[in-house]
């Protein structure tokens, strides 16, 4: 029975049978049946590799331990607000606090990283998830907009509609305009830097979504 620990690019929890390429968790969001209480436990949102060292948790959602979350690609994992683990991906963590650095200048910690993004993430009066606007133009391969209430991957020249089975048709980028971003300002930075990790950053259907016909954005 599939179980509400897969993560849309807004961050929200769903549940879905669809598989995912990333891992990762933000703290304990269950109880001890396994049913989600909160959206998050703690500040440090991560994202791992599927596989390391052959470690391997059965079952799922143990009591009082962190809710294993899953993730269609890495840019997904971005865009829901989070950064690579540091243990097992700890080289991609490393190269990761080296851009942040290039982008923010220090502190560098992990805790001075996650508090930023999680002020990115989420409005401090609220607790709803934040939007960015940024111009079309300028956004890089692997970041998140949203077209008429619809997560879309920005790929090249065409935006990807998500799906928790992977990307569907592709419609055209506009060339100028101002988008609502998902992905954390700092996250952008990153993918501009030309962040490229060792999880696969656009899930396999993205080259699939490519050949179906072009349609504009907002049609």
């Amino acid at each position: 029975m599939p179980r509400q620990n897969r993560v849309t690019p807004m961050g929200e929890l769903i549940v879905t049978p669809a598989r995912g390429l990333v891992y990762g968790n933000r703290g304990c969001l269950h109880d001890d049946e396994g049913r989600i209480r909160r959206p998050f436990a703690v500040k440090r949102w991560i994202a791992c590799r599927l596989r390391f060292k052959g470690w391997h948790r059965e079952p799922l959602m143990q009591p009082g331990r962190f809710t294993e979350l899953f993730f269609l690609d890495e840019a997904t994992a971005m865009a829901a607000g989070h950064r690579p683990c540091a243990l097992c991906r700890h080289e991609d963590y490393v190269g990761f606090a080296a851009s942040w650095r290039r982008l923010h200048g220090p502190p560098v910690g992990a805790d001075a990283i996650d508090a930023r993004l999680h002020a990115e993430r989420l409005d401090r009066e609220t607790r709803e998830r934040r939007l960015h606007r940024a111009a079309f133009a300028d956004l890089p391969e692997g970041a998140f907009v949203l077209v008429d209430g619809a997560p879309c991957l920005v790929h090249g020249g065409r935006l990807l509609r998500w799906s928790p089975e992977g990307y569907q048709e592709a419609v055209a980028r506009p060339g100028r305009g101002v988008a609502d971003v998902i992905t954390p300002p700092s996250l952008v930075g990153i993918l501009r830097s030309g962040w490229s990790p060792v999880v696969p950053l656009v899930h396999p259907s993205a080259a699939r979504a490519l050949l179906r016909p072009r349609h504009a954005a907002g049609s």
